[in-house]
């Protein structure tokens, strides 16, 4: 109960601060707003949210695409590091096949749409990735192979292409403008372009990646405990068969869950 109270009482102090923060917070000196809106001609898109992104704090994008790739890089060093059982593949069901294959090109259609209309309306590279992404994991959930993972050579340049792009952007404008990122009068909207088509790339295999790169048997405890089963067989320790959590040896499993057994003799036979 003490615990509880404790929870309760911090919590309720964090809440009322968070609250006076809110009702307290300072009137801004700058009206951000309207100083996007007046300066939105000349960042190469007609979005406000696409220009504060990829022109005005583009800083801010560039880090966020090195964490993403950072992360996957993480991923695949513990995968090689610790492997796991053989890549599991997805249901083989054909009606799901058939579903997938008629989502995916909607899906991809979809990417596509919200990968040009960011630069107008909202969306950007960012949404269109998590929909490819999502076409990926669909086909992954359908049983059907991706190319690309064997060798991983195009895989991993797919995976680093967009950092790469928006780099190169940044130090041609810096040789250029004398600004990293500071993009020349008249190639703002061609140069966001060019970075967004590589960044909805490098973003959907990312969030593919990372979904392959998952343990294979976090998510099936039947598969664990089938795993952890075949570890105990070679041990001394008895293995529990699921019957009413008894306990059996390699005999008893060979006998088929406590049956008779050709290698054993039957006590009430005649000698």
């Amino acid at each position: 109960m003490i615990r509880v109270a404790l929870a309760a009482a911090a919590c309720t102090t964090f809440a009322f601060a968070l609250a006076v923060a809110l009702l307290e917070r300072p009137v801004p000196a700058v009206d951000l707003p309207a100083a996007v809106a007046g300066t939105l001609g000349a960042s190469g898109v007609e979005h406000p949210i696409t220009a504060v992104l990829l022109n005005f704090r583009s800083y801010d994008t560039l880090l966020e695409i090195a964490v993403l790739l950072l992360a996957v890089v993480v991923a695949l060093a513990l995968h090689e590091a610790q492997p796991d059982s053989p890549d599991r593949m997805g249901l083989d069901n054909p009606l799901l096949r058939a579903v997938i294959g008629a989502l995916v090109p909607l899906m991809l259609l979809t990417a596509g749409y919200l990968l040009w209309a960011g630069a107008t309306r909202p969306g950007g590279a960012f949404q269109a990735g998590a929909v490819l992404a999502a076409a990926g994991v669909s086909l992954r959930l359908a049983g059907v192979a991706l190319p690309g993972f064997e060798p991983p050579r195009l895989w991993h340049a797919g995976l680093a292409l967009g950092l790469a792009v928006f780099l190169a952007v940044g130090t041609g404008a810096l040789l250029a403008e004398g600004g990293f990122l500071a993009y020349p009068t008249g190639w703002a909207g061609a140069l966001i372009l060019a970075i967004e088509l590589a960044l909805t790339l490098s973003i959907g295999l990312t969030l593919l990646s990372l979904y392959r790169l998952a343990p294979p048997n976090a998510d099936d405890p039947n598969a664990a405990v089938d795993g952890s089963a075949r570890d105990g067989r070679h041990g001394s320790e008895p293995v529990a068969t699921g019957r009413g959590g008894a306990a059996s040896s390699d005999e008893d499993e060979q006998i088929g869950m406590g049956g008779d057994s050709p290698s054993r003799p039957d006590a009430s036979a005649p000698p």
